[in-house]
């Protein structure tokens, strides 16, 4: 099985607000190669961007495969480890489900906004595509060439 890693971020411009505006994004690394993708989201809570992320970061997979999942949701990666209930986002869930199906999956919780190349680059492109109102192709690139660059120099 080949092994993969996904460092995903939700964001959700005006969260609680009116009209909010959100993202998800998801960069795969696997061998040292890196892409990104986006996918804007509309009226979405930042918990709802966060679960979109990680299930965009999985849909991007044509075969089975080993995945370490990396997200500064607690939410994300304690429900997906069983540790906590799910109460409401239930089609997010669902979604999610699905495109975690056919992998084996280590979920893993980094903490946000800490300086770590790979979650700043995630945070940065989701924030970029909420704002721009689509996939910000631009931003996207940027990431995964941020992160290719930036884990092989740490």
């Amino acid at each position: 099985m080949k092994e993969v890693l996904i460092y995903c971020d939700g964001s959700s411009l005006g969260n609680g607000r009116d009209a909010p505006r959100a993202a998800a994004v998801a960069l795969l690394g696997f061998r040292g190669v890196w892409r990104a993708f986006g996918e804007y989201l509309g009226e979405a809570t930042n918990q709802q961007a966060e679960v979109a992320a990680a299930a965009l970061g999985l849909e991007q997979l044509r075969e089975p495969c080993r995945v370490t999942v990396l997200s500064d949701s607690r939410y994300v990666v304690e429900t997906m480890s069983g540790r906590f209930r799910r109460k409401s986002n239930h089609e997010w869930w669902a979604r999610l489900d699905k495109a975690a199906a056919q992998h084996q999956i280590k979920w893993q919780w980094l903490k946000g906004h800490a300086g770590h190349v790979a979650q700043e680059a995630v945070d940065l492109a989701a924030r970029r595509t909420a704002a721009a109102g689509h996939a910000d192709e631009a931003a996207l690139s940027e990431a995964a060439a941020t992160v290719a660059e930036g884990l092989k120099e740490g």
